[in-house]
């Protein structure tokens, strides 16, 4: 019997994961078919998926109706809606997550994008996104800003799960994996059951090759344009180098043994941008045991086509990782300068979404008035 790509992927040690949900995938059983024929194990949400989910089909005017007549406010609304879509998927996933003990099934929401910088605010949505989900199986994201890191490591000291979003450094990534394991320790000494708790820390991808790829045209030089479409694969290969080391660890290993789980590393904005690329590329060179591939549904079913798996493409590398940022930084590419920028601009095109997602449900509730 042939093995699909996907199977092969997994199989390799990968977990899919959908970055895209909707009423209309749920509700006509698109979403168990992923999980049925594309190895599909976990879905991740942002606000632009909600928005553009929002502003396609009429899955949700029954619901606007109703919340227009109970005179819901926008925020209100978009806080029902939104939760009752992750609850209905973590339905969906519940059989994977029992399956996998916990480890897979899960289906993510991410706390209000005007709240990045706001450390209280996150901590205070993430309890509230995770006692309204009330699903074991749900993931409360939180974006991987300084303001971030506190919240990330209350939200875990509280029993919650949580994917770290927008990473996109080397450092912070380190940051990040301290202040779950921070976490874990308050979640510890509050006598919380260490083995319910996971996280997954999302490192971006093509984004990082969007960038640097611009910044190296601009320079020009035939060592510069060598360079390009080298970065976000090296970005990330170092990043699970540092997830190995930080996990071999005294201060990890004591929590390992009391029952904790790694916070693995998950791959996002795996989307190839640059049509001259191969569209799988961001899949078959991130290939590592007990990582998360968060693929949109074009890549998903590109991998599924013609991705050709071949084991590990990550631990072999790292030297040759390294090398690539040394000759970004010789040829005067400035990482931190980068990575910066790509986590602020990250924060901002989130709350363009959320504007545009309350905008569209504030007409909506309107109009159903």
């Amino acid at each position: 019997m042939t093995t699909s790509p996907t199977a092969a992927l997994s199989e390799a040690g990968v977990s899919i994961w959908l970055d895209d949900l909707s009423r209309e995938r749920i509700a006509s059983g698109d979403l168990a078919r992923l999980i049925a024929e594309r190895d599909v194990v976990g879905v991740t949400t942002n606000p632009t998926i909600f928005a553009g989910a929002l502003a396609k089909g009429d899955g949700y005017a029954e619901q606007l109706h109703s919340l227009a007549a109970a005179g819901a406010d926008v925020d209100t609304a978009v806080f029902e809606i939104t939760t009752d879509d992750v609850r209905d998927a973590a339905d969906v996933f519940r059989e994977v997550y029992d399956r996998s003990h916990g480890y897979d099934g899960r289906v993510s929401i991410e706390v209000a994008p005007g709240l990045a910088r706001d450390t209280a605010g996150t901590i205070a949505e993430a309890k509230a996104l995770w006692a309204k989900v009330d699903r074991p199986n749900a993931m409360i994201k939180i974006p991987a800003t300084a303001e971030g890191l506190e919240a990330i490591t209350a939200t875990i000291g509280a029993g919650i799960s949580v994917n770290v979003t927008l990473i996109f450094s080397l450092d912070r990534y380190r940051e990040v994996i301290d202040a779950y394991l921070s976490g874990l320790e308050q979640a510890q000494a509050a006598g919380h059951d260490l083995s319910t708790i996971h996280s997954v820390a999302s490192f971006f991808v093509s984004r990082v090759d969007t960038e640097i790829d611009k910044r190296l045209t601009a320079i020009g030089t035939d060592a510069a344009l060598a360079l390009k479409n080298k970065a976000g694969v090296a970005n990330a290969r170092l990043a699970y180098e540092l997830f190995e080391q930080q996990f071999a660890g005294e201060r990890a290993a004591a929590l390992l043994a009391a029952g904790a789980n790694k916070q693995r590393p998950l791959w996002a904005s795996t989307g190839v941008k640059d049509p001259a690329l191969p569209d799988t590329l961001y899949v078959t060179e991130l290939v590592a045991e007990g990582v998360v591939n968060t693929m949109p549904e074009k890549t998903l079913e590109a991998t599924f086509d013609h991705g050709v798996i071949e084991g590990d493409t990550v631990t072999a590398a790292y030297a040759a990782a390294g090398s690539v940022l040394d000759a970004l930084a010789s040829v005067g590419v400035d990482y931190d300068d980068v990575t910066l920028l790509l986590e602020n601009e990250g924060v901002d095109k989130f709350i363009v979404s959320w504007g545009e997602l309350l905008d569209s449900v504030r007409i909506a509730l309107e109009a159903a008035r």
